[in-house]
C-alpha cells in the first residue's frame, strides 16, 4: 500500500523537458538497438524490448525521475491500453472456440465452393472491409475470416505474404472507417470533433484509394486464374471437413452472425467477443458433440483437427489463449516502453522541433503523417501515438484554420495505418501471430495501408478534400 501511494505521489513531479540532443539520443539508441539486434544479429524480440526498456530507463533517470516515477510511467503506458489488451486475450479464445464449432471450417467448406482464384483478392479484400466495417477491428477479422482466406489462398497455391496483405488492408480500412473502431473513437475524442466528422474526412480520402487498392487486387488476381485446386484435392478436403463437423451453416454461422449483429448494435468489443464465444461453445459440445471438457480446455489451448489433411489439421488447431501469450507479452513491454517515452517527454521534444519549421498545409500533414508513424516505431502502439499528435499538431492546424476533422484523419492516416507494418508493434506481432506470415514479408502488399497516407498527402498538394473550420471546402 506504502508502495502504490508512493507511487502516485511520485508521477506529478514532472521534471524538465530532455534537451533535443538528448531526446535525439535516446530515440535513435532504442531504433538501433532494435534494427541491429532483430536484423543482424538475430536477437529475440522479447530481449531487445527488454534492452530499450533498460535505455530509455536510463536516460529518464538523468533528468531526474526516481526509479518509482519510471516505474509508473511505464504502468500508465501500459494501463492506456488495457482494453486493447482484453480484446487481445479474447480473439485468442473467439478463434479457438470458433474452430471448436466447425464455424472456420464451414467458411471454408463453403469458400472453397465459391472462391475463384480469379477474383479471390479482390472478393477477399472486400469481405475483410465489410467484417472490418461492422465489427469494428481489424485484429477480430484478421482472426476470424483472415484465418479462413490464409487457408483458402493457401490451398489455391497464393503466395501467403500476398494473401495476408490483402486480408490486413481491408480489416485495415473497416478499423479506420468503422464508428465502434477504438482507433476511431479515440482519434475524434483526441482531436476534439465529432466521430461521424472525423469518418465524413476520412472518406475524402480513404475512398479514393479503396477503389485504387480494389482495382490493383483484382489486376493480381487474374495472374492466379488458373490456380484452381485439383478437383480431387478439392473433394477431398471438402470431405475431410465434412467427415469431421456437421456443416449446417445456419447453425455453425452462427457465433459469428451474433458478433457481426451485437457490433453493428455498438456492443463493446469484449461483449460480443465474448458473447459469440460462449455461442461456438455451446454449438461445439450440443451441435458437434465434442467432449465439454476438452471444448473449454480449446481456450486456454487448442489441439489440431483429425481431418486427415495436415495443413487443414493445423489451422483447425489454432487460437486459444496460450497462443496468444509471445504476442501478449511483447506488447506489454513495448507498451511500458512507450509509457517512458511518453511521460518523460522524449517523443514531444523530437516533435516539437520538427513543427516548429512548418509553413505549408501540405507539409503540415506529411509531419502529421510522420509523427504517427515514428510514435508506432518508438512505442510500438496506436493508441498513445494517436493521442500525442493530436495534442502536439492541435494548436498549428487552429492557427490554420483547419477543421480538427483534418487533423483526426491524418492522425489515423499515420498511427492507424501504419502500426501494422512495424514487427514490434502490436498488430504487427498479432498479425504475424495469427496469420503465420512475418511482418515484413506481407508488409509490401499491404497496398491501402501504404498507398492511404500518400494519397492523403498528394491530395493536400493540389489542396483537394482539405476541410476549413465549420464547412468543407476546397482550398486555394
Amino acid at each position: 500500500m506504502t508502495s502504490e501511494k508512493t507511487a502516485l505521489e511520485e508521477l506529478p513531479v514532472a521534471q524538465p523537458l530532455p534537451a533535443f540532443w538528448q531526446a535525439a539520443v535516446c530515440f535513435i539508441g532504442i531504433l538501433l538497438l532494435i534494427a541491429l539486434g532483430l536484423f543482424v544479429f538475430e536477437i529475440s524480440l522479447h530481449a531487445l524490448i527488454f534492452l530499450a526498456l533498460v535505455w530509455a530507463g536510463v536516460h529518464t533517470r538523468i533528468l531526474g525521475y526516481s526509479f518509482i516515477a519510471i516505474r509508473s510511467m511505464m504502468d500508465e503506458g501500459i494501463v492506456r491500453a488495457l482494453p486493447a489488451i482484453y480484446i487481445f486475450m479474447l480473439i485468442g479464445m473467439v478463434i479457438a472456440s470458433f474452430m471448436q464449432s466447425g464455424t472456420i471450417a464451414s467458411l471454408l467448406y463453403f469458400g472453397l465452393d465459391w472462391l475463384d482464384p480469379a477474383l479471390f483478392l479482390a472478393a477477399g479484400f472486400v469481405l475483410c472491409s465489410l467484417m472490418s466495417v461492422a465489427t469494428g477491428t481489424s485484429w477480430g477479422t484478421a482472426g476470424t475470416i483472415g484465418v479462413v482466406l490464409i487457408g483458402i489462398g493457401d490451398a489455391m497455391g497464393i503466395p501467403l505474404p500476398l494473401t495476408a496483405g490483402m486480408i490486413i488492408s481491408g480489416a485495415t480500412f473497416g478499423d479506420k472507417l468503422s464508428p465502434i473502431s477504438d482507433t476511431t473513437n479515440l482519434a475524434a475524442m483526441s482531436a476534439d470533433t465529432n466521430l461521424y466528422r472525423h469518418i465524413g474526412s476520412m472518406l475524402y480520402t480513404t475512398i479514393p484509394t479503396f477503389v485504387i487498392v480494389l482495382s490493383i487486387f483484382t489486376v493480381w488476381g487474374w495472374q492466379y486464374g488458373d490456380h484452381h485446386l485439383p478437383q480431387a484435392h478439392l473433394t477431398e478436403i471438402r470431405s475431410a471437413l465434412a467427415g469431421s463437423f456437421r456443416m449446417d451453416g445456419m447453425v455453425t454461422l452462427l457465433p459469428l452472425l451474433v458478433m457481426l449483429g451485437m457490433s453493428i448494435k455498438r456492443y463493446s468489443a469484449e461483449v460480443s467477443m465474448t458473447c459469440s464465444t460462449l455461442l461456438a461453445l455451446l454449438i461445439a459440445v450440443v451441435y458437434q458433440d465434442r467432449n465439454g471438457i476438452d471444448v473449454i480446455n480449446a481456450l486456454w489451448l487448442n489441439t489440431p483437427g483429425d481431418t486427415g489433411i495436415a495443413s487443414i489439421d493445423e489451422l483447425l488447431g489454432r487460437g486459444g489463449l496460450y497462443s496468444m501469450a509471445w504476442t501478449l507479452l511483447l506488447s506489454i513491454m513495448a507498451l511500458a516502453l512507450g509509457g517512458i517515452l511518453h511521460h518523460a517527454g522524449f517523443l514531444q521534444v523530437l516533435l516539437m522541433r520538427l513543427i516548429a519549421p512548418i509553413r505549408r498545409t501540405s507539409t503540415l500533414i506529411a509531419a502529421t503523417i510522420a509523427s504517427g508513424l515514428t510514435g508506432n516505431l518508438v512505442m510500438g502502439e496506436a493508441y498513445i501515438s494517436i493521442i500525442l499528435s493530436c495534442q502536439l499538431f492541435k494548436k498549428v492546424y487552429q492557427e490554420k484554420n483547419l477543421d480538427p476533422a483534418v487533423l483526426s484523419r491524418s492522425v489515423e492516416e499515420g498511427s492507424t495505418l501504419t502500426t501494422g507494418l512495424i514487427p514490434w508493434t502490436t498488430a504487427g506481432i498479432f498479425y504475424t501471430a495469427t496469420l503465420g506470415v512475418p511482418t515484413l514479408d506481407y508488409a509490401p502488399y499491404t497496398l491501402l495501408n501504404l498507398l492511404n497516407p500518400l494519397v492523403s498527402i498528394g491530395m493536400a498538394v493540389m489542396g483537394v478534400g482539405l476541410l476549413r473550420s465549420g464547412h468543407y471546402q476546397k482550398t486555394t
